[in-house]
C-alpha cells in the first residue's frame, strides 16, 4: 500500500550531522555615505516633506513671499523661492552639509528656540536623494550665487548670476537613488494635492505674507494667497466663503489658566459645517506640528455635535513658553512634546464644549432665492422638451457635466447666470472705482479669481493674433548670441534670424500680465519709493532744456494731479497687478512677472508716469490693457541706461574733462590705456549690468518665450524677426563658388 512504514535507510541525514556552531556576525562601522542615506531617508520620507523643510528655511529668512513650483508631485522638480535675507557667499561651501546650521550653536539654545529648522539635516538630506541647486543674492550686492550639491558636498565653486532679492532652492530627479521609494510614490496616488494642502495651512497662519504654488507649465497657480488684514480674510481666501462662514472664533489668554500659562487663538466650525473631512490645522509656537492626543480629544467634542458623517475644521495656534516644549522629538519635526499636554487639552476641550453648546442653540440654513422676471421665458405645456416626460417611466437625474450647454466647472452655464442683475440707478453715470469693481466681481468665476469677460476678451485676442510660423520659431529655437544692444541671433532649423529682444520681451512681459491677471507675487523694496518724487524725476528726464526752472511750477502741478489719481486706484492696483502703493503715497511692492527676473528700476519713473498718463481709468477692458502694457515696457529688456563699455561706448568712461571726443578710441590704446585714465567704479557697474542683461536674455527670457509667448502677427511685418540666412541658399552659393 501506499502509506507504508518510512524506510530508516532513507531519513534525512541531516539530524545526523552535529550543527558546528557559527561565529557572532562581525560589527564593522558603516561608510558614512550609507549612514547619510539611511537619515536622508527618515528626513526627507516623500516630496512633500522636502517642500515644508524649503518653506520653513524661508520662513525663518524673514521671507514676505514664497513662491512654489512642482513637477510631476515633486518627483521631477521641486523650486522654492523667496525674497529672504539670502545666504552669504562665504557660507555656500558648507551650506550643504550634515548639522550645519545659523539657528543655533551649543544643545542649551534649544530651549529657547524660536526658528522652524535647528538641527541642519533637512538640505544634507536633500542632495543625498536629490539633486540640489541654490541660487542666492544678499543685500547690498549685484549679483547672485548659483552652485549645485550632490551628497552634502559642493560640485563646483559658485557661480556668478542674476538673482532676485532672497534664495531659490532647485530639486530634481528625487528618490533616483531609492529605487524601492521612487517606484512606491510613482504608483501612490500624486503628492501634489498634499503640497498644495500645505501650502494652504501656512497662508492662513502666516498673513503677513504672500504663497503662491502652481504646477510646472500651468499659467495659473493652484494656491495664491496675498497678505491679509485679518486671520479670517486669510481663510476666506484660501479654503474659501462656505468655511468662512460657519467658523466662529476661539480664545483662550494666559489670564484664563490658572495653573498651566498658555496662549490659544483659532476658528473652529459651527454646527452649520458640513464636510467628509476632518481639517485639522495646529500650530504650536508657529511650528505646523500633528497632535493625535488633541484631536481626539476635538473628534470627542464634535461627535455629538455634528451628524455622523460631517467633519469639523479647526485651526488653533498654541502659545507656549520654549522652555515647557520639546522640538526635538521626531526626523521631521512633525510632533513636539509639551509640558502639562493633559492640562491643556482638558481645558481646550471644555472651551470648545462650551462655545459650541452656546452656537447649538440656533441653527441657520442657506436659502437661495430666484426672483423670476418676465423677461425669462417659462415653459407653458406639459409636452415641451424641456419638461420632464409624463408617460409614466422613473426620471432619471442627469449629471450636470452631462446637461447640454453646460460646463460643469463654470456656473455660468447654469440657471441663475441668465436672470437679469438689477443694479442700483446710483450707478449710471460717471463709472467710479467702486462701481467698476462692484460690477467685475459679478461677472467672476468662483473657481478662478481672474476670470473676467474683459480679462478673457484680451487673452482671447492674444491667442486669435497668433502668428503659428513665429510660434514654431520662438519654440523651437536656439539662442546663438546678442548681435547688438537690441537684436539677438536665434537659429532655427536651417534658417538663422535677428531678433529684436525689446519687442519680444514687450510682448512676453505683456501677455503674461493678462494672463496672471490678479495672481501675481511682489518683490518687496527695500526702501519705499514716493510717487510724487518719481514722476517729477520722470518729467525732468524728459525735459528738453532741463537747466531752466520756468516749468518747475507745472511739473509740480503734473506731479500733484498724477499722483492723486494713482492713489485712488491703488486699491484695484494691488488687488489685480500686486503693485502696492500705502497711504503715505509711497511705492513698496512690484509684481513679479517672470520669476528670477527684476526690471531695470532706472526705468522705474516713466513707469510711474505712464500710470498717470497713458492709463484709461473710464473704460474697463481699455484700462487693464494700457496698465499690462505700461508694465510690460517697464518690465521689457531695455538696454541698461549706461552706454555698453564693449564698443564705441567706452569713451564716456574716460576721465578726461572735454576732451574724451576729440580723440577716437581704438582697440589698441584702449588696452594699452592705463587704469587711471578710467572710472572704474563706473565702468565696473556698466559691465556688470550689460553682462547680467544678456545672461536674463539666454536664461530667463527664452526659455520663458518658448512656454509662454504667443507672438502676434505683426511681428512678421514690423522687423522683430529678420532672416539672415538660410542654409539651402548658402548651399547654393557654394555650389557656384
Amino acid at each position: 500500500m501506499g502509506m507504508g512504514t518510512e524506510n530508516p535507510d532513507e531519513m534525512d541525514t541531516d539530524e545526523l550531522v552535529p550543527k558546528v556552531p557559527r561565529d557572532p556576525p562581525k560589527i564593522h562601522r558603516l561608510e558614512e555615505a550609507v549612514v547619510n542615506r539611511i537619515a536622508a531617508g527618515e528626513v526627507i520620507q516623500r516630496p512633500v516633506s522636502a517642500v515644508k523643510e524649503l518653506i520653513e528655511n524661508s520662513i525663518d529668512a524673514d521671507s514676505t513671499s514664497i513662491s512654489v513650483l512642482v513637477k510631476d508631485g515633486g518627483l521631477k522638480l521641486i523650486q522654492v523661492s523667496d525674497d529672504g535675507h539670502g545666504i552669504r557667499r562665504e557660507d555656500l561651501p558648507i551650506l550643504c552639509e550634515r548639522h550645519t546650521t545659523s539657528k543655533l550653536s551649543k544643545f542649551e539654545d534649544l530651549q529657547s528656540i524660536s526658528s522652524m529648522g535647528f538641527r541642519g539635516e533637512a538640505l544634507a538630506s536633500m542632495t543625498y536623494v536629490g539633486h540640489v541647486t541654490v541660487t542666492t543674492i544678499t543685500k547690498g550686492h549685484l549679483h547672485g550665487y548659483r552652485a549645485t550639491y550632490r551628497d552634502g558636498v559642493l560640485e563646483n565653486e559658485p557661480k556668478p548670476c542674476a538673482a532676485v532679492k532672497g534664495t531659490q532652492i532647485m530639486i530634481e530627479n528625487l528618490f533616483y537613488n531609492m529605487a524601492a521609494r521612487k517606484k512606491a510614490l510613482e504608483n501612490s496616488a500624486d503628492d501634489y494635492p498634499k503640497i498644495v494642502d500645505l501650502i494652504c495651512r501656512f497662508a492662513i497662519h502666516h498673513i503677513n505674507m504672500n504663497f503662491s504654488c502652481r504646477k510646472h507649465g500651468a499659467a495659473r497657480a493652484d494656491v495664491q494667497s496675498v497678505a491679509a488684514s485679518s486671520r479670517l480674510q486669510a481663510i476666506k481666501s484660501v479654503y474659501g466663503v462656505s468655511v468662512a462662514q460657519n467658523i466662529m472664533s476661539i480664545e483662550v489668554s494666559p489670564d484664563d489658566s490658572s495653573s498651566v500659562k498658555f496662549k490659544m487663538d483659532g476658528f473652529i466650525s459651527t454646527s452649520n459645517y458640513i464636510a467628509k473631512k476632518i481639517i485639522m490645522i495646529l500650530f504650536i509656537n508657529d511650528r505646523l506640528v500633528e497632535c493625535s492626543a488633541l484631536k481626539r480629544a476635538i473628534e470627542i467634542v464634535y461627535a455629538a455635535t455634528l451628524p455622523k458623517a460631517s467633519k469639523p475644521f479647526v485651526y488653533m495656534s498654541i502659545k507656549l513658553p520654549p522652555e515647557n516644549i520639546d522640538v526635538n522629538v521626531h526626523p521631521t519635526k512633525r510632533e513636539v512634546r509639551f509640558l502639562n499636554q493633559e492640562v491643556i487639552i482638558e481645558k481646550i476641550q471644555s472651551l470648545m464644549e462650551s462655545k459650541l453648546r452656546n452656537s447649538n442653540e440656533s441653527r441657520a440654513f442657506q436659502e437661495q432665492r430666484i426672483d423670476l422676471s418676465p423677461l425669462v421665458p417659462v415653459p407653458a405645456s406639459r409636452g415641451s422638451p424641456s419638461c420632464p416626460s409624463s408617460s409614466g417611466s422613473k426620471s432619471q437625474k442627469v449629471p450636470v457635466h452631462k446637461l447640454v450647454r453646460t460646463d460643469s466647472q463654470d456656473p455660468a452655464g447654469r440657471l441663475h447666470a441668465y436672470l437679469p442683475i438689477r443694479t442700483s440707478t446710483k450707478l449710471q453715470g460717471t463709472p467710479s472705482l467702486a462701481s467698476v469693481r462692484s460690477s467685475v466681481r459679478q461677472r467672476r468665476n468662483p473657481k478662478e479669481a481672474a476670470d473676467l469677460t474683459s480679462i478673457q476678451e484680451l487673452i482671447d485676442e492674444i491667442d486669435s493674433c497668433c502668428h503659428p510660423e513665429l510660434l514654431d520659431i520662438v519654440g523651437h529655437c536656439s539662442f546663438i548670441g546678442m548681435a547688438d544692444d537690441s537684436f539677438a541671433l536665434l537659429q532655427h532649423k536651417t534658417h538663422l534670424y535677428l531678433a529684436n529682444v525689446v519687442n519680444l520681451s514687450k510682448e512676453l512681459m505683456y501677455q503674461q500680465v493678462i494672463r496672471r491677471f490678479a495672481h501675481f507675487c511682489a518683490i518687496q523694496l527695500s526702501e519705499p519709493a514716493p510717487l510724487l518724487e518719481l514722476i517729477m524725476l520722470a518729467l525732468k528726464e524728459e525735459d528738453i532744456n532741463p537747466g531752466t526752472d520756468e516749468n518747475d511750477g507745472l511739473k509740480e502741478k503734473i506731479s500733484e494731479m498724477n499722483t492723486e489719481l494713482i492713489i485712488q486706484k491703488a486699491q484695484m492696483l494691488e488687488e489685480y497687478f500686486a503693485i502696492h502703493i500705502d497711504l503715505n503715497g509711497n511705492l513698496t511692492r512690484l509684481p513679479i512677472v517672470l520669476d528670477q527676473y527684476t526690471p531695470d528700476m532706472d526705468r522705474l519713473p516713466e513707469f510711474i508716469l505712464c500710470l498717470g498718463n497713458d492709463v484709461n481709468w473710464t473704460d474697463e477692458k481699455m484700462c487693464f490693457q494700457t496698465i499690462a502694457a505700461a508694465i510690460g515696457n517697464f518690465y521689457a529688456f531695455h538696454p541698461p541706461m549706461l552706454p555698453n563699455p564693449s564698443g564705441s561706448g567706452l569713451q564716456f568712461y574716460r576721465k578726461h574733462p572735454g576732451g574724451s571726443s576729440d580723440k577716437p578710441i581704438h582697440s589698441e590704446t584702449s588696452e594699452s590705456a592705463s587704469k587711471e585714465e578710467w572710472e572704474q567704479e563706473l565702468l565696473s557697474e556698466a559691465e556688470n549690468a550689460w553682462a547680467q542683461r544678456e545672461w536674463s536674455i539666454q536664461h530667463v527670457l527664452f526659455p520663458s518665450m518658448r512656454l509662454f509667448l504667443k507672438p502676434p502677427s505683426s511681428m512678421a511685418t514690423n522687423g522683430t524677426f529678420i532672416k539672415v540666412a538660410s542654409l539651402e541658399k548658402l548651399y547654393k552659393i557654394f555650389e557656384r563658388c
